[in-house]
């Protein structure tokens, strides 16, 4: 069983005068541990301690000067010390782990100079106990957060790192690091905890620091190249891009520069074999780097630092949008679908409010992602959708869909203090990372009801939708308005001919057999 270091952690406080005699030192810590000086630990303890003040004085190493490198020097160094003799691999960890508590120790009283960078960090460490508290985590993962908190704080400061320093190359290397640190102990060794929660945790802890502004922030790294961090702001600023269409643009632009060179030397070979090249390595994304290099070329233009006629240079790829209908399935799949949303837990109670979302209104899997709880008006029953274009929409609220949400609200919904809507449903309780969840729950279900040979992903029941309104005699535009469509080009996809259902209604040639 896993017990927590009987040291409690402080920060490190003001240098104190030299240290008193070992024996001294000894005895002090041996008191703060609460063991009796004749007891077996005490012994185990007591003979680490001495060797390692001994070794310390043979290599004339201050006691106010010991960090990591020294201990870890301690460690692998070959025993040849007077009245010490060389131990075994694991009496030697035992041991390590031993000096390493020592160390903790002088660094709480003051003997050994240490500089945290950051004020009053016990209370930061308790505040942030409160706010895992509020987090409302099972107990083992609200402990790792906890331990792994002050695991790093430990780590920093045998490593004299300082908290202005902290970035990512920081946390990997404490999540890498060899652990000998003094803070989680069984049977009197050191637990090791995973790389990935380790990262997982420091990095939570560090962006807890940052909101509450006791570390600075981490200022983004700018682009080498002028021209792509220019592009990227005025994408922000002037075009009103995402975030996330901004990531996908500069993902794709870092790529094509060094292929691209200097725009000073563009023609219109450069660009074309730079599009070839970067095609082939994406094919599936050829239209979309299309419209990526045509907006760096403009914004290039504007600033006078291309030819306009280079715009002309960036090939199309030809989409044909009318070849083949979007797949669909038919109504009473759709109720099928529906059917086979248990709500015997809470997960299934969340699972079914989405599914109708997605049947009955069309909405994208962004939408639901991005959903909060005061875009729904239950006095007049319609619900704000934003969109692609962030642009909000009114639509009406079904009364199914409306009891749905309810009942999530009422016995599903864990209690955090989030704004979005739907909610993971395992802790921490945080909104959807992505619409690939969404997706992952459109295929439970479907496994649920045993329905298969459907089309994947959510955007089916968009597909279904518009197709079963058109089927039902509904016109494109009114179609298109449901949607949320920008365009009537977007909807004119589902205004194509349907050959199953003209063979349905097709009428025998005379003198020919029927269809």
């Amino acid at each position: 069983m896993r017990t927590r270091s009987s040291l409690s952690f402080r920060a490190a406080p003001l240098r104190v005068e030299d240290p008193p005699s070992h024996g001294t030192l000894l005895t002090a810590f041996l008191s703060s541990l609460s063991l009796d000086e004749r007891s077996g630990c005490a012994v185990l303890f007591g003979a680490a301690i001495r060797h390692f003040l001994h070794w310390l004085d043979l290599h004339g190493i201050a006691i106010r000067t010991i960090d990591d490198q020294a201990v870890r020097r301690f460690e692998k160094h070959r025993c040849r010390c007077h009245r010490y003799s060389a131990q075994q691999a694991h009496y030697k960890a035992d041991q390590a782990a031993r000096v390493r508590r020592f160390v903790r120790f002088l660094e709480d009283q003051g003997y050994v100079e240490v500089d945290d960078g950051i004020d009053d960090l016990p209370r930061h460490l308790a505040d942030y106990s409160d706010a895992i508290d509020r987090l409302q985590l099972a107990e083992g993962p609200a402990q790792a957060y906890r331990s792994d908190a002050e695991h790093f704080v430990a780590w920093l400061r045998m490593a004299r790192r300082q908290w202005i320093d902290i970035d990512d190359t920081i946390i990997d290397q404490y999540a890498a690091h060899d652990c000998r640190c003094p803070v989680w102990r069984k049977r009197g060794k050191l637990v090791a905890t995973g790389t990935k929660r380790r990262r997982r945790c420091a990095r939570h802890f560090v962006e807890f620091l940052r909101g509450r502004g006791a570390i600075p922030m981490v200022e983004p790294v700018p682009d080498d190249d002028p021209h792509v961090s220019d592009y990227l702001a005025w994408l922000k600023h002037h075009c009103g891009a995402t975030d996330e269409t901004i990531r996908r643009y500069r993902t794709d632009i870092r790529r094509l520069m060094p292929m691209l060179g200097q725009p000073s030397q563009w023609d219109a070979a450069t660009l074309r074999s730079a599009f070839q090249r970067r095609s082939k390595e994406t094919p599936g994304s050829a239209s979309l780097l299309v419209t990526i290099m045509r907006s760096y070329i403009r914004f290039l233009v504007v600033r006078g630092e291309c030819r306009p006629a280079l715009l002309h240079a960036v090939p199309s790829v030809q989409r044909y949008r009318l070849s083949t209908l979007p797949r669909h399935v038919d109504p009473a799949t759709i109720e099928r679908i529906i059917a086979a949303c248990p709500t015997d837990r809470p997960v299934e109670v969340r699972d079914k409010a989405i599914i109708l979302l997605l049947a009955r209104l069309g909405l994208r899997a962004a939408d639901i992602q991005d959903m909060r709880l005061d875009d729904i008006d239950w006095r007049s029953g319609h619900l704000t959708v934003k969109g692609k274009t962030r642009r909000p929409d009114r639509l009406p609220l079904p009364q199914d869909v409306g009891d749905a949400i309810l009942a999530y609200l009422a016995v599903a919904r864990p209690k955090a203090a989030e704004e979005h809507l739907f909610l993971r449903s395992q802790a921490p309780f945080r909104p959807f990372r992505s619409s690939a969840e969404i997706a992952g729950i459109v295929a439970r279900t479907r496994e649920r009801g045993g329905i298969e040979g459907l089309p994947t992903g959510s955007h089916m029941f968009r597909h279904s939708l518009a197709t079963n309104l058109l089927r039902a005699g509904a016109g494109l535009e009114s179609v298109g308005t449901i949607l949320r469509h920008s365009s009537p080009e977007t909807t004119a996809i589902y205004a194509k001919v349907d050959l199953p259902m003209l063979m349905k209604i097709a009428q025998p040639w005379p003198g020919e057999p029927s269809c």
